[in-house]
């Protein structure tokens, strides 16, 4: 589902999530897959003595955007179009996708060829170019098997970790002609380096997102491990780049702190293998700059949000939260899901992803590991806070958080609940408690019931 049609129609995590985990083996594969890329982040986290200093650094650099953002975009326009390239300015998603269309009928583009970019996924760019004629090619691997597969990114680093080799091969066979029943990831994937190579080829412009953009300096930096945004510039005379205002960084020594944290913290390694610099124009060529807001001013003006757009999009929370982990990226109907997504879609709409908020086990180890020190469990708790003031939260969830503040202000009660439960929780079979009807305890357990409370043991160690 589209963000446009997730508006008009809240957002339900929890019944998107319980569709994932009904596949109990792709749900336990998912979430062994992602627990593996974030073992290799902690052992890239390990081998650097100077890790948590980085990580230090970069929040204090953010900090010091956020603080004069206006300053240093100002300042990167300045630069920018002194080196020759074009710099536009989009209040919204609708703004970005006119502007990037007027560029592109401008120069009488039919085939486009496109590296990752979430702000257009953000913007929903794909469809609107498609509808006006316009041929658009993700030529990100993982982007392109999702395109195929007529569905957005499920990870925002790593596009397709919800399918497997045999989804992939089944894929190819439909849309590129592989053998049918193939799995060879070698084979597939020199398939797919052929049929992008010819639209590559083909291409009348590439469009690129922006990983930093300094201001110092005009340039903008973009980062990848294929090197199909290099190939997807380098052969059509026209480059377009679309970013976020955030993006912004203020020095070029800057860069070093934010390269060293993005790809250790996403894919675990120690840098990702092409990171190109632009500045300027190639040679007889145009590059288009569009700076995009689309409500990154109002998180900006927000006191408790506006350090979740120090986000690098590195994609480590989503890879550690075992709710992502467990339910899907599609469940939260966003184009950032995870953690960090659900700070940033109830900004854009709350009433809509109201539900997300509340998709989070609060345990912190989406804090622990954001290579830009963004404390997300601790603004996911907030919104949790500003859902229900305004309204927003769940009539399930109200009526549960009433009954527990009756308990919980009752010392007698809740020492009788604690007595009941211990009792019931020991000798009640087990059906009784897991069934249809609790929904709490799919995919859970509860832990052994203590025989006496922590008060009761407090006290008896005290005698």
């Amino acid at each position: 589902m589209s963000e446009t049609a997730a508006k008009q129609k809240k957002v339900d995590h929890p019944a998107r999530a319980a569709e994932f985990i009904q596949d109990k083996e792709r749900a336990r594969w998912h979430d062994n897959t992602l627990w593996f890329v974030r073992a290799k982040r902690d052992k890239m986290a390990q081998s650097l003595p100077e890790w948590e200093t980085l990580r230090e650094c970069a929040a204090q650099i953010k900090a010091n955007t956020m603080s004069r953002l206006a300053d240093y975009l100002e300042e990167f326009e300045a630069k920018a179009t002194k080196l020759g390239a074009k710099v536009h300015w989009a209040k919204d998603a609708a703004e970005h996708n006119e502007v990037v269309l007027s560029i592109l009928q401008g120069h009488g583009v039919k085939r486009l060829v496109k590296s990752k970019s979430m702000l257009t996924e953000e913007c929903h760019l794909n469809p609107f170019l498609e509808r006006h004629g316009i041929e658009v090619i993700d030529t990100d691997l993982g982007e392109r098997i999702v395109q195929l597969d007529n569905k957005p990114p499920s990870h925002i680093v790593l596009p397709a970790i919800h399918l497997k080799k045999e989804d992939i091969g089944q894929l190819f066979h439909e849309h590129l002609g592989t053998k049918e029943g193939a799995t060879d990831p070698q084979y597939l994937a020199e398939a797919a380096r052929q049929h992008l190579r010819d639209k590559f080829m083909q291409a009348d412009a590439g469009l690129t997102g922006v990983n930093f953009a300094v201001a110092e300096t005009g340039g903008f930096v973009i980062c990848t491990n294929e090197g199909n945004a290099d190939l997807g510039v380098s052969l059509p005379k026209l480059h377009i780049a679309c970013m976020g205002i955030e993006k912004i960084i203020p020095r070029t020594k800057d860069l070093g702190v934010f390269l060293r944290l993005l790809a250790r913290s996403a894919t675990g390694q120690p840098i990702t293998t092409y990171s190109s610099h632009f500045h300027g124009p190639r040679e007889g060529g145009e590059l288009h700059i569009v700076l995009v807001d689309n409500g990154r001013s109002k998180i900006l003006g927000s006191d408790d949000f506006r350090r979740s757009l120090n986000c690098i999009r590195c994609g480590a929370c989503m890879n550690t939260c075992p709710v992502y982990r467990r339910s899907g990226g599609y469940s939260y109907e966003s184009t950032v899901p995870g953690p960090i997504g659900s700070i940033l879609a109830p900004a854009r709409d709350e009433k809509a992803y109201a539900a997300l908020p509340s998709a989070c086990s609060l345990c912190g180890s989406c804090t622990d590991v954001c290579p830009v020190k963004i404390d997300i469990h601790h603004q996911l708790l907030t919104w949790r806070r500003e859902i229900a003031a305004h309204g927003n939260l769940a009539f399930s969830k109200r009526l549960s958080m009433q009954m527990a503040t009756f308990v919980f202000r009752r010392t007698w009660l809740y020492t009788l609940a604690g007595k009941l439960g211990r009792f019931f929780g020991r000798w009640t079979p087990r059906f009784l408690i897991y069934n249809p009807l609790n929904k709490w305890g799919k995919q859970r357990d509860l832990p052994p019931f203590p025989k006496r409370s922590f008060r009761e043991e407090f006290s008896r160690r005290k005698k």
